[in-house]
């Protein structure tokens, strides 16, 4: 059986969750994993007319018989975690089988303090964060200061785990920031409060993943943030501080690149983006604001409108280039339906030359002006379409001229936000 990969292929909030959910209910799964970012990520799931939104968990947590599991490139908030595991349970959900790798890194209280001040002492040069500590929790883990979820099991550990890495924050936060230093014993405390509800979830990940995937189970990596927020791929530094292209999901989850099957990219039908950072086909008119309003675009995480824009061709090559894509599922395409025509970018201007690929320099693509061809539009309400033949002519159209100027063929397409609203495109 097939290890899968779903990951998004633009800026994020493209309806990864969407996607997982599909595959996980089509097909049986054995495990869904999550392999990179925090609670800073947002997915969306519709399930018999109930929204329900996942940040830290997996969205495969909603598929009955499906292991969730957080791998070790994921950095853990407990307070969020078990925050949003009450919050399921609230509704009946059943979120007994997670698994949480012990090799995770522990987001402490005092990682999202640095993340807000430090946004703020930016200004006009903030990055845009969620202020949520994934940031500097991924920094400590690369300065090897991090404190990692055995850790909470061994209390002298976590002790001078914590003390190493408030050792120079300390002297960040009151000597640079003019804040008061954060005590040790506190952090030690609330971080060994965690513990016992914590440690019947704590396994070696990897291996349970390795396991699985040698007896023939489905394993289904969903990917957090997007292509474009990767800090070695994406629009640096306007991006998330993990590697949520496919080659990450590996190192994320400890399985070897033989063992991936198929590459899914997520992209909707048009553009978003929250935070700074440059977006080529951003929309500032009324356009913008319709495609806002339609299309619901505030972030589940962050309660932040979402820059909207056209669909963006050249991205979308890009990450199909990056990740190996082996095929794109789009979304939202029912949020177009309201436009006689509609633009797709397909090259960039720059300095008056036209460039069919993603620019190499950040100055280049801050620079980058979209260049537009134009496609005839439905103007009729799709979601109640129910196989990809009921589309009209120029809504299957739009979706072939995608899929050739994408880089990877579109295996299905998104007409609302249900489970039932999601079309199989014929090959």
């Amino acid at each position: 059986m097939p290890a899968i990969v779903v990951l998004g292929a633009q800026w994020g909030d493209e309806g990864k969750g969407k996607a997982t959910d599909l595959l996980a209910t089509t097909d049986p799964i054995d495990y869904v994993v999550r392999t990179s970012g925090g609670h800073n990520a947002g997915h969306t799931i519709v399930v018999n007319g109930e929204k329900y939104a996942t940040h830290l968990l997996p969205s495969g947590i909603l598929t009955p018989g499906a292991t969730s599991v957080i791998a070790n490139g994921v950095v853990v908030s407990p307070e969020a975690l078990f925050r949003e595991l009450d919050g399921l349970v609230a509704r009946g959900v059943e979120v007994a089988d997670l698994k949480v790798s012990a090799n995770a890194h522990v987001i402490a209280s005092y990682h999202a303090t640095i993340d807000k001040v430090t946004e703020r002492f930016l200004g006009k040069n903030q990055i845009g964060t969620t202020g949520r500590g994934i940031g500097p929790a991924y920094a400590d883990k690369i300065n090897r200061v991090g404190v990692r979820i055995a850790d909470l099991f061994d209390e002298k550990i976590l002790t001078q785990k914590v003390e190493a890495a408030l050792d120079v924050r300390n002297h960040l936060l009151t000597k640079v920031y003019n804040r008061r230093a954060i005590e040790v014993d506190a952090v030690v405390e609330e971080l060994l409060s965690y513990a016992d509800r914590l440690q019947p979830m704590v396994c070696d990940t990897s291996l349970l993943l390795n396991r699985a995937l040698d007896a023939g189970q489905t394993v289904l990596f969903e990917g957090a943030q997007a292509t474009m927020l990767d800090v070695d791929h994406g629009t640096y530094p306007f991006v998330t501080s993990s590697n949520p292209v496919a080659g990450g999901v590996c190192v994320g989850a400890g399985v070897g690149p033989t063992r991936i099957d198929r590459v899914v990219g997520v992209i909707k039908a048009y553009t978003t983006r929250v935070g700074s950072g440059p977006f080529p086909t951003e929309l500032f008119d009324e356009d913008g604001v319709q495609l806002q309003q339609l299309g619901g675009e505030i972030g589940v995480s962050t309660g932040r409108t979402r820059r909207c824009g056209w669909y963006d061709a050249v991205v979308a090559r890009y990450a199909s280039r990056v990740n190996g894509l082996t095929e794109l599922f789009l979304t939202k395409l029912d949020i177009l339906g309201a436009w006689e025509r509609i633009p797709v970018c397909v090259a960039y201007e720059i300095d008056g030359q036209r460039v069919d690929e993603m620019p190499m320099t950040q100055t280049e693509f801050h620079h980058a002006k979209p260049v537009y061809e134009f496609f005839d539009g439905w103007q009729s309400d799709i979601s109640g379409c129910r196989s990809f033949d009921d589309l009209p002519d120029n809504a299957q159209a739009y979706v072939r001229a995608l899929e050739e100027m994408s880089g990877a063929k579109i295996w299905g397409v998104g007409v609302g936000p249900g489970r039932e609203q999601t079309l199989v495109v014929p090959g």
